[in-house]
């Protein structure tokens, strides 16, 4: 298994030995640039070869494994991490990161894609009813681990109630016993003088050989029973290459699921192997060249719900908003409770695509902005029509004029222990980010906040292509809650926010909003619960003849 990392130089000598296409990498003089990420399978190398992710780096040459991404290149010859328990994690990572490609491929159509501007970016010489290498690799793991005792048990019960006259002290002398639990030993090979043929054997003969192949090239650590006969060395290179005719051969031999399963993963591997297929790949690949769309869409998994499609007079939709014509993408969308009343807002959220220690430009916050910007719009376009997206989203108050704070967050991939799946380990990072036109005036479409966050990658993952749909609803309902109440958190607190809100304590709102509209426009909102808000900003000293008219009022 050999691991590089998307974006990271190599040299081109060291390339050009494991891909037989250099497609994969753009050479500049004597090293390599990896372009794609994704999974490769050179069948006449016999290698499996990982593109992880730029998420795994840190800065310099250090790998988020403790390695530089030249030991990381080849593990099996890695003096510092060959023998080491890690090696395991690893394997770990490179199964969920395949899985997460394969779930991404089959969330994401043909059609999907071309409607979104992304028809190249995903590439693969896998049909969709094709097995991978890797594919068959993990059933073959998976169905041994599943079904070995039940294999065992088969054929020591075969072998008890067929062989008669046993010469046991020939067995005992002259073989060795498995031992059980309560150290009591079961003889699996028997002395005696008529030999019984197991029809059984042969397929469990192909079957455990090529596991044992599996086992050798990938360093699985499988503990294969030895009571199975095991062809390997250059009689398996053999096999592979007229496997498949000896094996249709004893085709009509198995009644049993088992076994019939087990016939068709070995018919599986011998096609891909058998020299005489002239369909035979010389190599295979799942890779992709834009990894950013795949982690936009693993985070929109988890986070955004099901868009409705309701339109403007125009034609727009929030699905026309989220899948801009340009390629752009609203990463993640969701209506929840408003910051300030019983409403639903947006929250509008942007994956953020770096290696583990990087952070957002000025450029990232322009766009979400921008994006922001877009879904008030396109809210207000169903208002002026007499329509709504739903009936408690709300984001214009017309008495007011003042507009529904639209709470906005970045979220970022980092690796803090390359061992850990199950914590999202979901922090803030870095400072609030703050856009206006007037900055004292909180209830102003153009006045936005832009909120911080960063998780576990690994946990992300693991999720995708894990997680059952209960599973993922719950780490949404928390999830939703804990962004509103850091919002929350943030309004109710001057120093960080520079706001002091307050509530009206008359009845005559109308009154005292037709009387001071010029002062108090877009600093005032009244709530869909009746309540009137007003920010004062600090240091704005145009408010203060009006305090006297509401008291400090703190969000729930």
């Amino acid at each position: 298994m050999k691991i590089l990392i998307e974006g990271e130089r190599y040299p081109v000598s060291t390339l050009a030995e494991i891909f037989d296409d250099p497609k994969f990498y753009r050479q500049d003089g004597q090293e390599g640039t990896i372009l794609s990420v994704g999974y490769y399978h050179s069948f006449k190398n016999e290698e499996l070869v990982y593109m992880l992710p730029k998420v795994f780096m840190k800065t310099g040459q250090q790998t988020v494994f403790g390695i530089s991404k030249d030991e990381l290149l080849d593990l099996n010859t890695s003096p510092n991490f060959k023998h080491r328990q890690e090696f395991n994690w690893v394997r770990q990572i490179t199964v969920y990161f395949y899985n997460s490609l394969s779930e991404f491929r089959r969330r994401c159509t043909i059609s999907d894609l071309i409607q979104n501007n992304q028809t190249a970016i995903l590439n693969t010489n896998i049909g969709q009813q094709e097995y991978s290498y890797l594919d068959l690799l993990l059933t073959f793991v998976n169905f041994y681990k599943k079904n070995k005792n039940n294999i065992l048990y088969k054929q020591i019960e075969f072998k008890s109630r067929q062989l008669k006259k046993v010469r046991w002290e020939k067995t005992i002398q002259k073989s060795t016993p498995l031992l059980t639990a309560n150290k009591q030993p079961v003889y699996t090979v028997y002395r005696n003088k008529k030999k019984i043929v197991n029809k059984e054997e042969e397929l469990l003969t192909y079957f455990f050989s090529i596991l044992n192949h599996f086992n050798t090239e990938h360093q699985l650590y499988l503990q294969i029973d030895k009571s199975y006969r095991i062809i390997s060395g250059t009689k398996f290179k053999l096999l592979q290459k007229n496997g498949l005719s000896k094996l249709r051969k004893i085709k009509y031999r198995y009644f049993d699921d088992t076994l019939k399963k087990m016939y068709h993963l070995c018919e599986i591997y011998f096609s891909q192997t058998d020299k005489s297929s002239i369909k035979k790949k010389h190599e295979e690949f799942v890779v992709i060249n834009n990894y950013n769309i795949v982690f936009e869409n693993m985070i929109d998994k988890l986070f955004s719900d099901t868009i409705e499609n309701k339109t403007t007079s125009d034609g727009v939709s929030l699905t026309n908003l989220k899948y801009n014509k340009d390629g752009k993408i609203i990463d993640h969308i969701y209506d929840y409770q408003s910051l300030i009343d019983t409403s639903n807002i947006f929250y509008i959220g942007d994956s953020k695509y770096y290696k583990s220690d990087n952070i957002a430009g000025k450029v990232s916050k322009y766009k979400q902005f921008t994006y922001a910007k877009n879904v008030i719009q396109y809210n207000i376009d169903l208002l002026n029509e007499g329509k709504y997206y739903r009936k408690n989203l709300r984001y214009r108050d017309e008495l007011t004029e003042g507009y529904n704070i639209t709470p906005n967050f970045f979220i970022y991939g980092y690796i803090n222990d390359y061992r850990d799946f199950d914590n999202e380990l979901l922090e803030e990072k870095g400072e609030i980010i703050k856009s206006f036109h007037f900055e004292e005036r909180l209830f102003d479409r153009d006045t936005l906040f832009v909120h911080q966050y960063k998780i576990n990658f690994l946990y992300v993952l693991k999720a995708y292509s894990q997680f059952t749909n209960r599973k993922i609803e719950s780490f949404r309902k928390n999830t939703k809650k804990r962004f509103r109440d850091n919002f929350v958190n943030f309004f109710n607190d001057k120093e960080k926010s520079k706001f002091v809100l307050f509530e009206y304590i008359n009845a005559d709102i109308e009154d005292f909003v037709e009387t001071n509209f010029r002062k108090i426009n877009g600093k005032s909102y009244k709530t869909n619960t009746g309540k009137l808000i007003l920010a004062q900003y600090e240091g704005d000293e145009s408010l203060v003849e009006l305090l006297d008219y509401f008291k400090e009022f703190h969000i729930v």
